[in-house]
């Protein structure tokens, strides 16, 4: 079982389930999402999620058509983006997670609009856009 929050505590979630690769991802969507020049996000099978406590707090913004980026907006803490078309499937924000993980991110992705200041020191796997 894994457990996350936001910021400020109000939203708080657990995760009975497996995370899927973790990667770090630099477009623009989400370097504007998180303020920072990537986000590192994990697939997870939207079943074994659950919010706890602080789903009032939530909202929603479409950043793109069919995406959703939810977040609380009492503090603004991104916890998870979901499409419309995959119902099945939330990508959580790792940042969020309060348990420890083993878990290592597996790649870089989107590094073709990745902030010109930015700079990946590391030997892991780079795609231009999603693999």
């Amino acid at each position: 079982m894994l457990k996350g929050s936001c910021l400020c505590g109000a939203v708080q979630y657990e995760l009975d389930g497996e995370l899927g690769p973790m990667v770090m991802c630099h477009c623009q969507r989400c370097r504007k999402a998180n303020g920072a020049a990537y986000a590192v996000n994990a697939p997870i099978n939207s079943a074994e999620f659950r919010w706890v406590s602080g789903e009032t707090a939530l909202a929603e913004f479409e950043s793109s058509p069919g995406v959703l980026r939810v977040f609380c907006q009492r503090c603004a803490s991104p916890l998870i983006s979901r499409r419309v078309s995959q119902p099945e499937l939330f990508r959580l924000r790792l940042g969020t997670l309060d348990t420890p993980i083993d878990a290592r991110p597996t790649a870089h992705i989107f590094v073709g609009s990745k902030a010109e200041w930015d700079e990946i020191h590391d030997d892991l796997p780079q795609y231009t856009e999603r693999p």
